[in-house]
């Protein structure tokens, strides 16, 4: 029999790729095998195209404004939806490309169903191999209930979305977390119909009350959001009906966005000798991404804790370092952050409202409609909200549904990464007018519920044995 390879990768999205690209730094003794499509489903599917499908739903939407601004005309303007899908695709294969020439699997790449015969065996369409770890990257693919299978081609998923040539006119979107909540304001934006269904209380995965609140007031604005029992679906003439007890709409498509099952079925876990839990899942340590004391790994989307691409692809590093090095080492993950893309946008970052215990942290708060560079751009919306420990003042975390949120959340994740304080970040300059205008306006909320340390956002020189600066 061969040597061993040092390493065999099973998948080949952000997590897989990461890994590999890891691995080969140390060794070329490494064989990646992926079933289907290759390209990650963030470039192929996921948050690339939809993105680009916001951005034109925001331009279109953007006319509203128009008349504020003094500008007129709007009424000439429409959406060729045909023309706005071909666009998404044509970017999407622009940045699948780019991915695939990045990660070049070239000979070390095969296309097969790879199916685990224990720790250190991987059998791919009838060939088996030997490695020293495996790591297992499968991703994940959209639930879709089997009942609605029946409706064939009119259930849509972000699998699907983008390939449609054209849209019909009235869509259901059922799902209303972080990707749903995006699509759902994107369709309705470029005018299509859209009735949306959310068994859940929580929107775009907040947790926090009031910025649920605003979430929620905001998308109703623009389209009907019914929120309460499970989506029925039947076939009715002239479309299919979408009932959950309390509402019904007829529509020509559904939109299944529930989330995302991960690819763990049939590929073998139980040749591991490790219990598996009531889904089909080992145990997985978040820090070295090892399965119990195995040297095999599993990262990404098929480790389901925190399905973003940021995170799949810290997953895939670490599970390669481990993987090719004699001791499995725990990492520290980045502080949680997550951003959907709805306008305002939507942000968890560090700890959520409803992970933290009472007594134990004081809040911040901004609402955007009052707020200088927010009136001034017609985005005076929204409601930020950040997390302090009570007796530190350190910050913890923030929830937020407000205009740029994307980029103050990146400010809070680090400020949670340095171990900030209200006042630390007070100390940082503010330029006028900008919308983090709005943060320093949570910031000082949040310093007037805190021990007094000082009066002014500034500290004094002495403190730091250092003069002023000019």
């Amino acid at each position: 029999m061969s040597q061993p390879l040092d390493a065999i990768i099973i998948g080949a999205g952000s997590a897989g790729l990461a890994a590999l690209r890891e691995v080969r730094k140390r060794t070329d003794r490494v064989l990646i095998v992926n079933d289907g499509p290759w390209g990650t489903t963030c470039a192929r599917v996921g948050c690339m195209p939809s993105k680009m499908l916001i951005e034109a739903a925001n331009a279109y939407h953007r006319r509203h404004a128009f008349e504020t601004f003094g500008i007129c005309g709007k009424e000439g303007l429409s959406v060729d939806m045909p023309a706005v899908l071909q666009r998404v695709r044509a970017l999407r294969d622009d940045f699948v490309a780019g991915t695939e020439k990045a990660s070049a699997v070239g000979k070390q790449g095969i296309s097969g169903h790879a199916r685990l015969r224990g720790p250190d065996t991987v059998e791919v369409d009838g060939q088996t191999y030997k490695a020293r770890s495996i790591i297992i990257a499968t991703g994940s693919r959209p639930i879709v209930p089997q009942e609605w299978q029946a409706f064939g081609d009119r259930i849509l998923t972000t699998d699907t979305l983008f390939e449609q040539p054209t849209l019909g006119p009235r869509i259901a979107v059922i799902g209303l977390g972080p990707l749903g909540a995006e699509l759902a304001q994107a369709l309705s934006r470029l005018g299509v119909e859209v009735a949306a269904f959310s068994t859940g209380p929580s929107l775009a995965g907040l947790s926090d009350p009031d910025i649920h609140e605003t979430l929620q007031a905001l998308l109703k604005e623009e389209f009907v959001v019914n929120v309460g029992d499970e989506a029925r679906l039947r076939e009715v003439p002239g479309g299919i009906e979408v009932s959950n007890g309390s509402a019904t709409v007829v529509v020509d498509q559904v939109l299944a966005a529930m989330g995302r099952r991960p690819n763990i079925e049939h590929l073998g876990l139980d040749t591991l000798g490790v219990e598996l839990d009531e889904n089909g899942k080992p145990p997985v340590d978040s820090r070295s991404m090892q399965i119990g004391s195995l040297s095999v790994f599993m990262a990404g989307d098929a480790d389901d804790r925190r399905p973003l691409l940021h995170e799949a692809s810290d997953e895939g590093h670490i599970a390669a370092l481990n993987a090719v090095a004699a001791e499995p080492q725990g990492f520290r993950r980045r502080t949680p952050l997550s951003i959907v893309f709805t306008q305002p946008n939507a942000a968890v970052v560090g700890s959520r409202w409803k992970d933290l215990k009472d007594g134990d942290f004081v809040t911040g708060s901004v609402d955007f409609s009052r707020q200088g560079r927010a009136r001034a751009a017609q985005h005076n919306h929204g409601r930020l909200k950040v997390y302090a420990e009570r007796e530190t003042g350190r910050i913890l975390g923030s929830e937020m549904c407000a205009p740029s949120g994307e980029h103050m959340a990146h400010l809070i994740a680090l400020a949670i990464d340095r171990s900030l304080t209200v006042q630390d970040l007070l100390r940082m300059p503010f330029y006028h007018p900008v919308l983090e205008e709005g943060l320093r306006t949570a910031l000082r909320d949040a310093a007037s519920h805190l021990p007094r340390v000082s009066d002014s956002d500034l500290s004094a020189c002495s403190a730091y044995g250092a003069s002023a600066l000019d």
